[in-house]
């Protein structure tokens, strides 16, 4: 049985707090052995329809990614779920990043894959690294580097990542200190997931634009999951003493529905669609919070409509897929959008209906209120305008 709903503001506490208030508290957990959690990841999606996604030939990739909980041991997921043919990873490592493209000395790890250092994906799946010995900070910027021997363009991507990332001259440069930078890209492309033996779990943020942090600020880590990340290093545990020592995953796609698919490939699957890859095999995941929802209002129609009663029952399947894996729900009242291209009165009103059933039912393990947090007193269909990208 799910335990009592709470509701709670989205103040300096915001998760944290929802997180103590869930039927599976931090100092709950057991943790023995080896465990791997996620300390960072992005949800995938295919390239959009104009194909407009860069091509790499035979060129080494640098992408840049921030931890949220640390650990001593280290192992990456890179996908080609949207490729058509196999993905050839030609070398592969990872470091600490000093700046820049740069890895900090003494930190750069050979990466192998089932005990070889290439590895050939097949279309539509992924890959799992072999473990490296590596002390990771919390709160760190990782370099992963990929080298690319043919030419494949980016089909299985990340494309809002607000990161800068690094592309080289032709060559296998994985091992260079400093990379020979051809050019920078602001995506990620095939990484999906950097993990961690740590001793804690994870929680994923399951979203659209608010979650990825459309229009946040470049290479300032400012999404709403990672302030969570930092708040959670101050967290201590009520039983230990210690910090809570959680990892915080973002899984938001820009466009994203719950419903159904987005025209545009770059949008992704639906949250129904992808939630087991995106959350249920997330290494470690205990927690899992739903914010999604607006651009299904926002896309309603009249040869398409879209109902509360097909939102609640969205909702009612993540968290009935979370909970048959012991993963506890935290659900996300909607955010005003007043404002935005697709909104009327009478979307604004199934908004409201929306959070009206979030507030007030008990299905949802916790509640944040995301709405009455960022929301204009004065007009309260609009956001406050110091949220407002």
């Amino acid at each position: 049985m799910s335990p009592p709903r709470r509701r709670l503001l989205l103040g300096s506490a915001m998760l944290a707090a929802a997180i103590a208030l869930t039927s599976q508290p931090v100092h709950a957990q057991r943790w023995t052995g080896e465990h791997w959690t996620a300390t960072w990841g992005t949800a995938p999606a295919g390239p959009p329809l104009d194909a407009s996604l860069p091509v790499f030939t035979d060129q080494t990739l640098r992408l840049i990614v921030h931890t949220s909980i640390g650990g001593n041991r280290v192992r990456i997921r890179v996908s080609n779920e949207f490729g058509s043919v196999p993905l050839r990873i030609g070398a592969a490592r990872i470091g600490l990043r000093a700046g820049g493209s740069d890895v900090a000395p003494g930190t750069d790890r050979a990466l192998s894959f089932g005990g070889r250092p290439v590895v050939s994906i097949p279309p539509g799946a992924p890959v799992l690294s072999d473990p490296v010995e590596l002390n990771i900070p919390p709160l760190s910027d990782l370099a992963v580097s990929l080298y690319l021997p043919g030419t494949v363009q980016a089909t299985t991507v990340h494309a809002n990542a607000f990161q800068t990332s690094y592309v080289s001259l032709p060559g296998d440069f994985t091992a260079a200190p400093t990379l020979p930078v051809l050019r920078t890209i602001a995506l990620w492309p095939f990484l999906t997931g950097v993990e961690v033996d740590a001793a804690g779990p994870a929680i994923v943020t399951l979203g659209d634009s608010i979650t990825d942090g459309t229009r946040s600020t470049p290479d300032a880590n400012k999404r709403w999951p990672d302030w969570l990340a930092r708040r959670l290093q101050t967290v201590r545990d009520p039983v230990k003493g210690i910090n809570a020592r959680l990892g915080v995953v973002n899984r938001g796609i820009n466009g994203n529905r719950l419903l159904s698919n987005a025209p545009n490939p770059l949008f992704g699957r639906s949250a129904l669609e992808r939630v087991d890859r995106d959350v249920l095999v997330t290494p470690g995941v205990r927690y899992l919070t739903v914010l999604i929802g607006i651009n299904d209002i926002g896309n309603s129609s009249a040869t398409s409509p879209v109902t509360l009663e097909d939102i609640v029952a969205g909702y009612r399947q993540l968290i009935a897929r979370a909970h048959a894996k012991n993963i506890s729900v935290i659900g996300g009242t909607l955010l005003p959008f007043e404002g935005a291209g697709y909104y009327s009165a009478e979307k604004e009103q199934l908004r409201q209906a929306v959070n009206a059933w979030i507030r007030n039912h008990d299905e949802f393990d916790a509640v944040i209120d995301f709405d009455r947090a960022t929301r204009d007193p004065v007009r309260p269909s609009r956001l406050l305008p110091a949220y407002d990208s």
